[in-house]
């Protein structure tokens, strides 16, 4: 059931306000998209959201949480026969507040909150499914880099002598072969 908040209402009264944003969650369950003023558009927002994400649950419990809000059968069934299965794809953000203006007649500021029917696209769906591999590889690649480290440290304590003359044996063999490379580069170079 939507609460009212503290401080100024939309309506006189907490039950008036339910009733207000109870009535704005059925319109645009029955339109996808109602004309309202801005602070009655961000206030059934939160609701109409969560009672989306109650119907693509689909089960008796939220069935009957949402009747309890909208307190019509019709209604309940169109949200969870017809929109829980537009919305399946998307893990939220499932409605839209556009800004239209002023009213002519007091100069409150209108929006149009719509329901957005749109499919997700499986390229944001891959994207964000890459991102979480992306992030569980760099968390297995830093635990191997600290067990790699670990046991580098305690292989070079054992074996620096060792690795000290090989080095030393694999610098001098590959600076006799550059200057090979190099003197061949400079003969080719004059027979131009």
């Amino acid at each position: 059931m939507p609460k009212p908040t503290k401080g100024p209402r939309l309506g006189g009264s907490p039950a008036h306000q339910r009733k207000i944003l109870a009535n704005l969650c059925k319109e645009l369950i029955h339109h996808t998209s109602i004309k309202t003023t801005e602070a009655k558009a961000r206030a059934v927002r939160p609701h109409i959201e969560k009672l989306i994400t109650k119907a693509k649950k689909g089960d008796t419990h939220n069935r009957r949480l949402a009747l309890k809000v909208l307190g019509d059968r019709e209604t309940a069934y169109i949200l969870f026969e017809e929109l829980a299965p537009l919305f399946a794809e998307r893990e939220g953000g499932y409605t839209r507040i556009t800004k239209v203006g002023n009213r002519r007649g007091d100069n409150t500021p209108m929006a149009v909150i719509s329901l957005v029917t749109e499919k997700v696209s499986p390229k944001q769906a891959v994207v964000k499914e890459a991102e979480k591999a992306a992030e569980r590889a760099a968390a297995a690649e830093e635990a191997e880099t600290a067990e790699s480290a670990e046991s580098a440290e305690s292989a070079e304590s054992a074996e620096s002598a060792e690795s000290a003359e090989s080095a030393e044996s694999a610098e001098s063999a590959e600076s006799a072969a550059s200057a090979d490379e190099a003197a061949e580069a400079e003969k080719a170079e004059e027979a131009k």
